[in-house]
């Protein structure tokens, strides 16, 4: 199912001459392996991510600005989880809903725009993740000479990122952006498209007894606003994918001026970990999101092209009936990191880890207080300055989360 993929206008001519006619002829991968991926997406995500939210609002005394981030990357991925029934309900039965169906209009109407506001709060929140772990580190640690991000970026750009406050902010901004970006476009479609989408289906059922269903091409394919949308989501994907692997290079660069430079060890180990824990963001990105965004723009243009040039074939299945089918499961690859992210959570940050482990009653320190020992996760504004026997110091302090 493509972003706003609601039906055109009766009078495009261009795509209904090259849709009509034909339907999509779904396959096992569809009516089997989509329902099913989707059905444990449900099944993990839902439990998954309300034990981390728990754990970031209820059991983390001290919240660091990774904490805030990642708190509301639970929240999206609870949304996210509750789409899951609907869209394996869609690919099960939509070749046999009705266009004009109620289960077909909740599920172009309100699941559609939920996923993909899913898939792109999710970008952005894991990319600030990054640029917080990044920036820190950069500034507080060593090398044989500062890193030019210091001197490019102002200082107060490097205390602010350290503020939970700050990152409540740009939290509520991302929403605002997501949703005000999103919401318009499928407004335009329910209103302008999609009505006259489902009153064009019901007058062909009286002339040519044939009833527009859910599943179709005009739905999968998009409208030309949806297409010409995509473009900028697109952009700003590979934007914040190269930005993520520019501050991996750039740490690796800084890691390896810090062996040459200062022999402190903790300056080592934290950007040690630093480098891991950027690097499982990038892996997530890389295997969960980047292959559809590969696609999308080779699905469009294959359209296109499809759309201008009347496909030429002898049966009544579209020609894109294929490509749609891999397109929605490389969609279905990208809304899997919902069930990941926990886990990637676990990988990312000690405070998270050992509360979780405390809260299912595996972890061997329950009486050793409410924060893991050593565990630094809160902001270098919530830790005093410690001196002597290993403690890590203002500025060291925070970097672990």
């Amino acid at each position: 199912m493509d972003f706003t993929a609601f039906p055109q206008p009766p009078d495009n001519s261009s795509s209904s001459s090259s849709s009509s006619g034909f339907c999509l002829c779904p396959t096992a991968a569809t009516r089997i392996f989509l329902p099913s991926m989707y059905t444990l997406l449900f099944l993990t995500a839902l439990p998954g991510n309300a034990l981390s939210l728990w754990v970031f609002l209820r059991c983390i005394s001290t919240t660091s600005p990774t904490h805030v981030y990642l708190s509301h990357l639970s929240v999206s991925n609870l949304l996210l989880s509750l789409t899951a029934p609907f869209l394996a309900a869609y690919y099960a039965w939509g070749s046999e809903w009705r266009l004009s169906g109620a289960l077909c209009q909740l599920v172009l109407h309100l699941i559609t725009p939920v996923l993909h506001i899913n898939v792109y709060i999710s970008l952005v929140i894991l990319t600030w993740v990054a640029l917080c772990r990044f920036a820190v580190l950069i500034q507080h640690t060593h090398a044989s000479r500062p890193s030019a991000c210091t001197t490019l970026l102002p200082h107060t750009f490097f205390t602010r990122l350290l503020r939970a406050s700050f990152a409540r902010w740009v939290c509520a901004t991302v929403w605002v952006v997501a949703v005000g970006g999103i919401v318009p476009v499928t407004v335009y479609y329910s209103v302008n498209e999609a009505m006259s989408g489902s009153s064009s289906a019901d007058g062909a059922a009286e002339e040519g007894g044939r009833v527009e269903v859910c599943y179709s091409p005009a739905v999968e394919i998009g409208g030309s606003l949806s297409k010409a949308f995509s473009v900028p989501l697109l952009l700003m994907f590979f934007i914040f994918y190269l930005l993520v692997l520019l501050f991996y290079m750039t740490l690796l660069r800084h890691l390896r001026r810090s062996r040459h430079g200062s022999n402190i060890s903790t300056s080592q180990s934290l950007l040690g970990r630093a480098l891991r824990n950027i690097v499982i963001i990038q892996v997530v990105l890389s295997v969960c999101l980047l292959p559809y965004h590969i696609f999308k723009p080779i699905f469009i243009s294959v359209a296109h092209h499809q759309l201008t040039s009347p496909p030429n074939t002898p049966t009544h299945c579209h020609p894109l009936s294929t490509l749609i089918e891999l397109k929605n499961c490389l969609l279905l690859l990208a809304t899997l990191r919902g069930s990941a992210d926990p886990v990637m959570y676990f990988l990312l940050d000690k405070t998270f880890h050992h509360q979780t482990l405390l809260l299912l009653g595996c972890s061997r320190n329950k009486g050793r207080g409410k924060e893991a020992p050593g565990s630094d996760t809160g902001s270098a504004g919530h830790k005093g300055q410690v001196g002597g026997g290993g403690e890590l110091s203002l500025g060291d302090r925070g970097l672990e989360s």
